[in-house]
C-alpha cells in the first residue's frame, strides 16, 4: 500500500513563485501542495485550517516574516509542521534567523524543482538534517562567538557522539550502523539531546551545538 504524499503550504509574497511552487510539485511524486500563503499571518491560520505535513516558507515577507511565523507555528500549534525556508540568497542573516526560531532547513530559490521535493520528503521523514554543509557554513559565518549563546552543553559522552554525527547529516539508521547501537537506542539518544538542548529539532539543536563551541565549525 502507498504511503500518503506529503503535505505542502507554499509561504511567498509573489503570486508568481506560489503558482509556479504549486505547479511544479504537483507533478511531483509523493508531494501534493494543499495550500497558499502571502505572508506569515495567513501562515498560522492556513496550518490551523489545512494541517500541513511541511511548509515551503519564504523569509522576506510583509507584515508577519518567515522568521517570526517560524517562531509562532512552534510556540503556538501543536505538532507543528515542519519548516523549510525558501531564500534567494544563501548567507542570508533571515535564513539563520528562521533556522535558530525552529525551521528544519532552508533551500534556495533556483534549486531544481526534483531538489525541492526531495527535500520536502527528507525533512517530513524527520531523522536527517537536510544539506549539512549549508548549515555549517551558515554558522561559520554568522553564529555569536562560541561559548556565548547557551552556556556549556551537558550531554553523556554517547548523546555528545550522537549530536556530532547528527551534524554530518547521518540519520538515525546511518547513526546506529556507525555506533553498532539498535535503531530505538539511537531515536532515545536524539530525543534526549533534543530535550536537554531545548531544541525544537535536530536543526535547532546543530545550529546551538556551533554557537556553543561544543562543535566547532571546520573553515577552509
Amino acid at each position: 500500500m502507498a504511503s500518503a504524499p506529503v503535505s505542502v503550504l507554499i509561504a511567498d509574497d509573489d503570486p508568481i513563485v506560489r503558482t509556479g511552487l504549486r505547479t511544479l510539485l504537483s507533478a511531483q511524486p509523493g508531494v501534493e501542495p494543499v495550500a497558499e500563503a502571502s505572508n506569515g499571518a495567513e501562515v498560522l491560520t492556513l496550518v490551523r485550517r489545512s494541517r500541513p505535513d511541511v511548509v515551503l516558507m519564504d523569509v522576506r515577507m510583509p507584515g508577519m516574516d518567515g522568521i517570526e511565523a517560524t517562531r509562532r507555528l512552534r510556540e503556538t500549534v501543536p505538532e507543528p509542521p515542519k519548516v523549510i525556508v525558501i531564500t534567494t540568497f544563501e548567507n542570508d542573516e533571515y535564513v539563520y534567523g528562521a533556522l535558530r526560531a525552529g525551521a528544519n532547513g532552508f533551500l534556495l530559490k533556483r534549486s531544481d524543482i526534483s531538489r525541492i521535493a526531495d527535500a520536502i520528503r527528507v525533512v517530513a521523514q524527520g531523522d536527517a538534517l537536510l544539506f549539512p554543509e549549508a548549515i555549517r557554513s551558515l554558522a561559520t559565518t554568522l553564529a555569536h562567538p562560541p561559548g556565548n549563546a547557551h552556556g556549556p552543553i551537558a550531554l553523556t559522552p554517547r548523546e555528545a557522539e550522537v549530536l556530532r554525527l547528527i551534524a554530518q547529516g547521518l540519520s538515525n539508521r546511518d547513526i546506529a550502523t556507525r555506533l553498532y547501537l539498535g535503531l530505538e537506542t539511537v531515536k532515545t539518544h536524539v530525543r534526549s539531546i533534543l530535550t536537554k538542548l531545548n531544541a525544537g529539532n535536530r536543526t535547532e539543536a546543530v545550529i546551538m551545538a556551533y554557537e556553543s563551541g561544543f562543535i566547532r565549525p571546520r573553515t577552509k
